[in-house]
């Protein structure tokens, strides 16, 4: 079980009563940064009583709360038997690799079709940037959020609020899968080069190329993530 003194631990940002959002979003936010930033592990119970102390909101807002991030899918909820933060099985994460192939077809290639040559010297910048961090550290969650920068400048130069969207809430529900492809051995290396051909592509304005590698990309990802999910020995239990 998740123990007080193991919640005390968490950076979870306390409620701002200053803030203009209701206590129900802020409640959702602080919950959503925590499942995002691994504060709170795959399979990790969310004892109600303990986050209602903790954070000092209502049984009410909680709940809302959670049932806002099981339609998000990050959390699950079973009648009787509480939330748990989201264990993705082998078929949810082969469908949701597959989906997100196909979103970023569409995204690159909106990218190659409306993005100005500045955005695209952004792109490339991101590249090396990410390779530079690959060097530096191997800290997966500094790794993601570096790699993560090439797909924020491609969905600006995308122009479109609806991909953003849709991506944002793909890339949620698979921030564990992805943490867990950047942390076999040489893996970022090969994501880097990966998307770096991905952007040569892009450079020479060729869509269906930068679409292709893009997926060849997302496939190599999905390839190592299926034969390494989490064992029911792996995840947090409760006492």
């Amino acid at each position: 079980m998740v123990s007080m003194m193991t919640i005390s631990k968490l950076t979870m940002k306390p409620l701002n009563p200053k803030s203009s959002l209701p206590v129900r979003e802020q409640t959702v936010v602080i919950l959503r940064d925590a499942i995002l930033n691994f504060e709170l592990r795959p399979g990790q119970r969310l004892v109600e009583r303990e986050f209602i102390s903790w954070l000092g909101i209502s049984r009410t807002t909680f709940r809302e709360a959670l049932r806002q991030l099981s339609t998000e899918g990050l959390v699950t909820v079973v009648a009787k038997k509480g939330a748990r933060v989201t264990v993705l099985s082998i078929k949810e994460a082969s469908d949701l690799y597959e989906l997100r192939a196909a979103l970023e077809t569409l995204i690159v290639t909106r990218f190659v079709e409306r993005a100005t040559d500045e955005e695209i010297a952004t792109l490339e910048r991101v590249i090396v940037d990410f390779d530079l961090a690959t060097r530096r550290t191997n800290d997966t969650l500094e790794l993601l959020n570096a790699k993560d920068q090439f797909y924020r400048v491609l969905l600006t130069g995308a122009r479109s609020d609806v991909l953003s969207e849709i991506h944002s809430g793909i890339k949620a529900r698979m921030r564990t899968l992805c943490t867990r492809s950047l942390s076999r051995q040489g893996r970022p290396e090969e994501a880097v080069m990966e998307l770096r051909a991905v952007t040569e592509a892009i450079m020479r304005r060729d869509a269906v190329m930068a679409a292709r590698l893009n997926a060849q990309h997302v496939q190599a990802a999905c390839l190592f993530v299926l034969g390494d999910l989490p064992r029911p020995h792996e995840l947090v239990t409760s006492n």
